[in-house]
């Protein structure tokens, strides 16, 4: 992608359906873990996440825009070995994911969602994300929000945005296919950063590894099995 991959600025787990999800991922940070569930309702973008975590697409990579009460972006991997004060957020693999929106995965605080330039189809980066922590709502701001889409809020959903919060203006534009479990504490000290005119972060925060939890234990258990086959020779 040329162009900048901007967001368009035009635990509760009720807004998808309680079941196990299938892919659970884990990114170490600079700042601490985060451990996130990818949805299983967004098949294209869960798998591309998977696939880019086990091929190290986000190894190394920055977190290079971050914006108090609204969110935290990453995943460019032009940012792996970026100069202080470079603008970053054009970088990506050359095609996009086909947009994945549906009314049950909401932008709450927490959410994991795709990036996008403006394209009409909506689809988006195939490696740049963001987690959202937004700000509560009101009834009043979420019945603007659903007379001007033309969207309808379930009553679990509006209570959502009224309790945790979250950037409801963004729901039906972006492709939200999953959310933080743990570490959302660490996703506010990254938002919290001090930053430069571009919301780049002054002191770079970097993605260390991000892997999918399950493929590390059966390494692990692949590591000691053979271990054990050369003790038995």
């Amino acid at each position: 992608m040329k162009k900048n991959i901007y967001l368009l600025f035009a635990g509760l787990m009720l807004a998808v359906p309680l079941y196990a999800q299938t892919n659970k991922i884990e990114m170490i940070t600079d700042s601490g873990r985060i451990v996130m569930m990818l949805y299983d309702n967004t098949p294209l973008n869960t798998n591309n996440m998977v696939k880019n975590a086990r091929e190290h697409v986000y190894d190394s990579t920055l977190f290079h825009r971050v914006i108090p009460n609204f969110m935290i972006q990453g995943g460019d991997p032009t940012s792996k070995h970026a100069a202080p004060g470079q603008a970053l957020g054009s970088g990506g693999l050359q095609f996009t994911i086909p947009a994945e929106i549906n009314d049950s995965n909401i932008h709450k605080r927490g959410a994991l969602a795709v990036a996008r330039d403006g394209n009409p189809a909506k689809a988006g980066s195939a490696c740049q994300f963001y987690i959202v922590v937004g700000k509560k709502a009101t009834d009043q701001e979420l019945d603007n929000l659903s007379a001007r889409a033309g969207r309808k809020y379930t009553p679990q959903q509006k209570e959502i945005y009224k309790t945790i919060g979250g950037t409801p203006f963004l729901d039906g534009n972006y492709t939200v296919f999953g959310e933080v479990l743990e570490g959302m504490d660490v996703v506010d000290k990254i938002i919290s950063a001090a930053r430069d005119g571009r919301d780049r972060p002054n002191n770079d925060i970097r993605i260390q590894s991000l892997h999918v939890l399950g493929d590390k234990e059966a390494k692990k258990k692949r590591k000691g099995f053979f271990s054990f086959l050369r003790r038995k020779r």
